[in-house]
C-alpha cells in the first residue's frame, strides 16, 4: 500500500469531520474546507491505487524492462504532482494529434 493511499484515507476522514462540524455549527467556511479536504483525500487515494496497480504490472514485465519500470514508478510515487502534470500535458498533445483540420 502506497503512502498516497494512507494519506488520502486520513485526509478524507479529516475532511468529513470538518464538513460535519461545519454542518453542526453552521460555519460555511469550515464546511467548504472539509469538502475540499475530502476531495483531496479521494484524489490521493485514487493516485495511490494507480501506483499500486502499476507495481503489479512492473512485476509481470519482461526481465529487461522491470528495472526501468520500477524507476519510473518510484519517480511517480515521489513526485505525484509533476507526474500528473506530465501525463496531462501528454494527453493534451495526443488529443490534438487526432483532430482533423
Amino acid at each position: 500500500m502506497t503512502d498516497q493511499r494512507i494519506e488520502g484515507a486520513f485526509d478524507e476522514v479529516e475532511g468529513k469531520v470538518k464538513s460535519g462540524l461545519g454542518n453542526l455549527t453552521g460555519d460555511t467556511k469550515l464546511k467548504v474546507e472539509g469538502a475540499a479536504k475530502e476531495a483531496t483525500g479521494r484524489a490521493k487515494a485514487a493516485y495511490g491505487r494507480v501506483i499500486d496497480g502499476l507495481d503489479g504490472l512492473a512485476d509481470k514485465a519482461p526481465a529487461d524492462l522491470r528495472e526501468p519500470a520500477k524507476k519510473g514508478i518510484e519517480f511517480a510515487r515521489n513526485k505525484p504532482l509533476l507526474t500528473t502534470g506530465i501525463l496531462a500535458g501528454a494527453a493534451i498533445l495526443l488529443s490534438g494529434l487526432g483532430r482533423k483540420r
